[in-house]
């Protein structure tokens, strides 16, 4: 069983916490088996992420990227969440005020039943549409190559933030306002390094919370958090509610 001499002294500061707000990345996710898409085991057909998440890539060849699209919502779609998921789940119901910021897309967290939830970077199984915008829920495994609008007929693309793309703005001012009102924030399976998520665990220390970081490494911001955990998500996260 993973053990730290400071859980005990964690686990009262979210006991008492009236508003908690937890970052997640992709460690949490690969704890139940996601690849992340990027680096080696993210590569596809000799392409990489950073080639295919852009605009540029989707208006020069959509097919190619809806392939891309679906080789990974096949993957996703054999996952499940794990125990860290269904923790923070539990962490939400007792806590007054509650938000999970998350820069993952696989869905998982909403998976597990979280409700108060800010998908940083869109969510893979959602559908947007080119031309009116319409958001909508889709599942299917596969999806057509060249998906269509229900509403106005027009190419749907995948509902997350690609590279040169700016995040949703309400989303992001939902994010920032609950980090600066937190007593407690938890940094999960992150390095930390992607902005404007970056900016979002120095903001909440500004404010005067106590920041828990819970990765498998030290990252850059390790020496700055009130507490840095080494482990695995879902070892640490449930011994901590």
């Amino acid at each position: 069983m993973f053990r730290h001499p400071r859980l005990q002294e964690v686990r009262d500061r979210l006991t008492a916490a009236h508003a908690v707000v937890v970052l997640t990345g992709a460690g949490i996710s690969a704890d139940s088996g996601v690849p992340t898409f990027r680096g080696a085991d993210g590569l596809w057909r000799n392409f990489r992420a950073e080639d295919l998440a852009t605009p540029e890539a989707f208006e020069r060849d959509p097919r190619l990227v809806w392939e891309w699209y679906n080789w990974r919502r096949e993957l996703i779609a054999t996952k499940q969440p794990n125990e860290a998921h269904y923790a923070l789940v539990q962490l939400e119901a007792r806590t007054r005020n509650f938000h999970l910021i998350t820069q993952n897309v696989d869905g998982l967290h909403r998976l597990a039943g979280s409700q108060h939830l800010h998908e940083l970077h869109g969510n893979i199984w959602k559908v947007r549409c080119t031309s009116c915008g319409l958001v909508t829920e889709n599942r299917d495994v596969p999806l057509s190559l060249r998906p269509h609008c229900r509403a106005c007929s027009a190419l749907l693309r995948p509902h997350v933030v690609w590279f040169g793309e700016s995040l949703d703005q309400q989303t992001l001012a939902e994010s920032v306002r609950a980090v600066e009102s937190c007593e407690v924030m938890m940094v999960v399976g992150t390095s930390g390094l992607v902005y404007p998520a970056a900016m979002l665990m120095p903001s909440a220390q500004a404010a005067g919370a106590f920041v828990i970081e819970i990765n498998l490494a030290p990252t850059p911001h390790s020496s700055a958090a009130d507490l840095s955990i080494q482990g695995r998500a879902k070892e640490v996260i449930p011994l901590l509610i």
